[in-house]
C-alpha cells in the first residue's frame, strides 16, 4: 500500500496559490558553475527555486514523453569563411536587390 502524499498549500509572493507535495528523492547532477548560477538566476526571476525548476522539467518530460535539448551549431572554419565573405559583399554593396516575388528572383538568377 502506498503512503499518502503530504500536501502543503500556501500563497507565494505574487499571491499565487501553490500546492506542493513533499518530495522524498534526491538526484545529484554535475554541471559547471556558470550554468548553475545562470539557472539559479532564471529560477529566482520566475519566483521559484532551482530544485522546483528541475523538478518541473522532469515532470514535463515524463508527462509529454518528449525531451527537447537546444544545442547550438558549432561554427566550422568553412562556415566562418562564408559568413565573412557575405559580410564583405554586403559592405561593398555586392548583394542582390530585394524581390517581391519568386518569379522576379528566378529571372534575376537566370540573367
Amino acid at each position: 500500500m502506498k503512503k499518502p502524499l503530504k500536501i502543503h498549500a500556501f500563497l507565494d509572493t505574487r499571491n499565487t496559490l501553490c500546492i506542493l507535495g513533499i518530495m522524498s528523492k534526491v538526484i545529484t547532477i554535475k554541471t559547471d558553475d556558470e550554468t548553475k548560477r545562470a539557472a539559479q538566476q532564471l529560477a529566482r526571476d520566475a519566483g521559484i527555486t532551482l530544485s522546483s525548476l528541475v523538478n518541473s522539467y522532469l515532470k514535463q518530460i515524463v508527462a509529454t514523453r518528449r525531451i527537447e535539448i537546444y544545442a547550438p551549431e558549432q561554427m566550422t572554419p568553412k562556415l566562418e569563411s562564408l559568413i565573412e565573405q557575405v559580410e564583405r559583399d554586403r559592405e561593398n554593396g555586392e548583394i542582390s536587390k530585394p524581390f517581391d516575388n519568386v518569379d522576379d528572383f528566378l529571372k534575376e538568377l537566370k540573367s
